[in-house]
């Protein structure tokens, strides 16, 4: 009720407390407010573009940990001592500070691997949902948001206000294969490892034809390998012969069309599914190009859910506020949502995702000194069949799952070539930070 725009609270705050500051989880200050000698205050954010889109900014509006925290920042828990020196000098008290769950380290090299892509890479804590690091490129310094607040509105084709990560929907390619093998588990829990299928490079439906991923032949493919593989003509198979009215209720349980259990913005996840479905696009739906659109942060939300036996997290960035002395007044802790799947469907695909790495095609992540499962994808975005979006989303361990990480290039190419260096990088970062 207080970050309603309409209720003058907030003005009634923030005429006697100056903003808190806003600390990562290391205890470096993204957001601070100066104040001159005149009491003239100045937002400040010391990393300039590196938190633009999870921090955000406080004028303009509010976004990002900037929106989401308001409440503990214009609210003060200093002493009475402090209030009665402060009333009686005629100044502002400290706003109570944030710390988030942000590593430093880990989005300096997030935003550093993101490089000139347009794109977002999110990284999770498997056993908390806590975010380590949330990257959106292009980005902004929010130190200069009122200077070009103008010129990017005025400007339609601008999005470096955007955060891709929550805000961006993208055909999801192959990643999507997790979500159809778990569809094709539950409909054949008994005979999915006897299922074998010959990719000839194409395969034909009706009047429709489909074709793997630069034309490969994939030849014999049982359901690991055709996963691993990242065979569209397995999984185009498999699409026909799906219970599309039971993979409406999977997708709805996995929280597509829903609103998320996370408290940025963000937008819905959609798969189009009708009655009259043809074939060419039962093929399209099953390995994620199609109609089909989904946020780096719903997908992140899946493969986090996979790594934690099916127990989803709900992600989050407030660890706790504490007042000016370094008290702590409010503590966050992690929470369940729920259930996404079976903690034996997700022990299989686990066991899929482990061998995209050992066997399949994201074996440039093997050989490392940590172990990764993930799924890759090429995303197709318009009708060249030439361009798409570089896909990873994976954990580390493999067997012990700490970390998850999501990643996407808008327009980079091959995920192997592209996705996978970026998502190895901070797999990485995070280990060395670990020692």
């Amino acid at each position: 009720m207080i970050n309603n725009s309409y209720n003058p609270r907030q003005e009634l705050l923030l005429s006697q407390n100056y903003r808190g500051t806003i600390y990562s989880r290391d205890g470096e200050a993204l957001a601070q407010t100066v104040t001159d000698r005149e009491q003239n205050e100045t937002r400040v954010y010391p990393y300039g573009s590196l938190f633009s889109h999870v921090v955000g900014y406080s004028t303009k509006g509010r976004t990002g940990v900037e929106a989401l925290a308001n409440f503990y920042l214009i609210n003060t828990h200093t002493s009475l001592a402090n209030r009665a020196e402060n009333d009686s000098a005629g100044i502002k008290n400290p706003g109570d500070n944030v710390y988030t769950t942000l590593d430093l380290a880990l989005q300096q090299e997030a935003d550093a691997l993101l490089g000139s892509y347009q794109g977002a890479i999110v990284v999770t804590e498997v056993s908390t949902g806590k975010i380590l690091a949330m990257v959106s490129h292009p980005n902004f310094d929010p130190n200069a948001i009122d200077e070009i607040w103008d010129s990017v509105v005025e400007d339609k084709s601008s999005t470096v206000l955007l955060n891709r990560v929550t805000q961006g929907l993208y055909p999801p390619g192959s990643t999507f294969k997790t979500v159809t093998a778990m569809e094709y588990l539950r409909e054949n829990p008994d005979a999915y490892e006897d299922y074998a299928f010959q990719c000839k490079g194409y395969f034909e439906a009706g009047d429709s034809r489909i074709g793997c991923f630069n034309g490969t032949r994939h030849g014999w493919v049982d359901f690991e390998s055709a996963f691993a593989n990242s065979c569209n003509c397995a999984f185009a198979s498999m699409g026909t012969q799906l219970d599309w009215e039971a993979f409406q209720d999977t997708l709805e349980e996995l929280l597509f069309g829903e609103e998320l259990p996370f408290s940025l913005a963000h937008l819905k996840s959609s798969v189009v599914i009708t009655e009259d479905m043809t074939e060419a696009e039962k093929m399209q739906t099953a390995f994620g190009q199609g109609r089909t659109q989904m946020t780096p942060m719903h997908l992140h939300m899946i493969t986090s859910a996979l790594a934690k036996g099916g127990i989803l997290m709900e992600p989050y960035l407030v660890e706790y506020v504490a007042n000016d002395a370094g008290d702590r007044v409010k503590s966050f802790e992690p929470k369940i949502y729920g259930h996404l799947m079976s903690g034996e469907e997700a022990a299989v695909l686990r066991e899929l995702m482990t061998a995209v790495v050992e066997s399949g095609n994201g074996k440039k992540l093997s050989g490392q000194e940590y172990t990764v499962a993930g799924k890759t994808g090429s995303a197709e975005f318009d009708d060249s069949k030439e361009n798409c979006h570089a896909w990873f989303t994976g954990f580390a361990p493999a067997e012990d799952p700490e970390i998850c990480v999501t990643v996407i290039l808008e327009n980079a190419g091959n995920s192997a070539d592209f996705a996978i260096p970026v998502a190895q990088g901070v797999f990485s970062a995070y280990f060395r930070g670990e020692k």
